[in-house]
């Protein structure tokens, strides 16, 4: 597996008449108006202007500085090619005497958390596809997409109801093992699409395969060779290609709807309706997914988000720190801040729904749920922190006191306190019931469950569970203070038809105050409320380790 490895430092010979790296190339401008290209490797490109990109290419490895400079002539001197040869070697594009190691291995790392495995290089399959793009990207062939796009739409708010009812009651195995595979599907033919409009565009794919993306299992299609396309209406539309190819998909399974009825209707909705929304979280230039690449290539402002997120970390630093900073971001004038601001928090707001959206699931799962969300938790955390560091840093760099940093971070730190002790949240306990076939209803807890709220007389409110959504169905109150050790149907605890997969539980028997509809179902426990930062401990934390 191939991992980022330190560069050697250029040594001083080589830098007296330098040269560039063998895995260097430059690239002349694709078409007028076009920038110049510095390419390492296979997958990173460099913007360069016109001067640095003569200077490079006259990097041969026997000419000394102050010949460069004569050689190239105004504006260059023998200082100025000095600089910047300093900052080639900086950046790792020239020749440090060690030999290039050509990978052709097939996994690959790239940090944080993606595994990458290449199954194949696609350019000349993709090419025997080109004039199947050429007429799918015709007038004909986008207004027919168009129209089952919307199709799609249309047959979905037509079904709104059975749509909901779909997502609010647990499904059978194999209809949750077709809607894998379906999504798994549309994501590989997503990845073929920003292929095929890369190659319809004269540039050339690098690889395809399979990764896990933060553990998540899916499809990339390296399309960095796009960076070379002369027109930028060109790159958007390898951007946005993926997310066509979804939506289209998408409309189709919703048309398709229609002509089928019970559990298939059922499956073919939700798959319809989910891969909408994952097109839709796509198409969000917050993250550094299709719709930020198309936004980023529209505008032609490289690394759009990185230099919008130091814009509104100083922003931030200004208002808490003071000091002063100049702007990474002046081509979006008044709009780079908030647009960095966004940036920072949407991650976040992902993260946060998908813990309302799955954590009561996850719990009911047990330890492996309980770590799944306390990882999640640790992560958001992890996030938070790192991102007032970074503010630190840059209030630092943009002259703040000490007096003023040390104030502000106690301003910050008390603030928070203040919040975690004083806020009062409502704190509830997620377990599954079922009704067994003498009429007794029993309370079930997986082993990481909070047993000191279980009391005789505390409320508990039963629910029909699905996929993304659940029903109030029913309502008791705990009749026995003291569990019995007992087995549970796993659809107590998951969305899931399976009554036959047992898995260890403690029962507490209920007395039913209002019958709930299905014989097994999710449950919560109300428990009253508490601090934030109780809360936080409690519903996070101490799971994990409660065997």
């Amino acid at each position: 597996m191939s991992t980022k490895a330190e560069t050697p430092p250029v040594p001083p010979e080589l830098l007296a008449r330098p040269r560039l790296a063998p895995d260097v190339s430059v690239h002349e401008p694709a078409a007028e108006g076009a920038p110049w290209l510095i390419q390492q490797g296979s997958a990173r490109y460099l913007r360069v202007q016109p001067d640095l990109a003569r200077l490079a290419l006259a990097l041969n490895g026997t000419r000394d500085h102050p010949l460069l400079a004569e050689i190239l002539g105004e504006p260059w001197t023998a200082d100025a090619v000095s600089t910047a040869v300093d900052m080639l070697a900086s950046g790792r594009l020239l020749d440090n005497g060690e030999a290039v190691r050509r990978s052709g291995r097939r996994f690959k790392f790239v940090p944080p958390m993606t595994v990458q495995f290449t199954i194949l290089r696609p350019d000349r399959m993709l090419r025997g596809l080109s004039p199947l793009v050429r007429a799918l990207t015709g007038r004909a062939g986008t207004v027919a997409a168009a129209a089952l796009a919307l199709a799609g739409l249309m047959v979905l708010a037509a079904q709104s109801a059975g749509l909901n009812a779909a997502l609010a009651r647990p499904l059978g195995l194999g209809t949750y093992l077709a809607l894998f595979a379906g999504i798994m599907a549309t994501t590989a033919v997503h990845e073929f699409g920003h292929g095929a409009v890369l190659t319809h565009h004269g540039g050339r794919p690098a690889r395809m395969g399979v990764m896990l993306f933060y553990l998540s299992p899916a499809f990339f299609c390296d399309v960095t060779d796009g960076w070379r396309l002369p027109r930028k209406a060109q790159r958007v539309a390898v951007a946005l290609a993926g997310i066509a190819t979804q939506v289209v998909i998408a409309g189709g399974a919703a048309v398709a709807s229609v002509l089928c009825s019970g559990e298939a209707r059922d499956g073919l909705l939700i798959f319809s309706f989910v891969t909408y929304i994952a097109g839709i979280l796509n198409l969000m230039p917050f993250v550094k997914l299709d719709g930020y690449i198309a936004l980023m290539s529209h505008l032609d402002v490289p690394h759009l988000r990185d230099r919008a997120l130091i814009d509104a970390r100083r922003a931030v630093a200004r208002l808490l720190f003071g000091g002063r900073y100049a702007r990474k971001l002046p081509e979006l004038g008044r709009w780079g801040v908030p647009f960095g601001l966004v940036c920072m928090v949407f991650p976040l707001y992902l993260i946060a729904t998908a813990v309302g959206l799955w954590g009561d699931a996850l719990q009911r799962i047990g330890i492996i749920g309980a770590w799944v969300m306390l990882c999640g938790i640790g992560y958001l955390c992890h996030h938070l922190g790192r991102g007032f560091l970074r503010v630190l840093r840059e209030a630092r760099a943009g002259g703040a006191g000490t007096v003023r940093l040390g104030a502000g971070a106690v301003l910050v730190a008390g603030a928070l306190t203040a919040a975690l002790a004083l806020v009062q949240v409502p704190y509830t306990v997620t377990a599954g019931y079922e009704v067994r076939d003498d009429g007794t209803a029993v309370l079930l807890l997986p082993p990481s469950a909070d047993r000191s709220v279980m009391e005789k007389g505390a409320r508990v409110r039963l629910y029909r569970v699905g996929l993304a959504a659940k029903t109030e169905t029913g309502r008791g109150v705990i009749a026995s203070g003291r569990p019995e050790s007992t087995t549970a149907p796993l659809s107590a605890f998951l969305p899931l038809r399976a009554d036959s997969l047992p898995t260890p539980a403690d029962g507490y028997r209920l007395e039913l105050t209002k019958t709930p509809d299905a014989r097994i179902g999710g449950g919560v426990v109300d428990a009253g409320r508490m601090p934030a930062g109780k809360w936080l401990f409690v519903k996070y934390v101490r799971p994990a380790f409660r065997w």
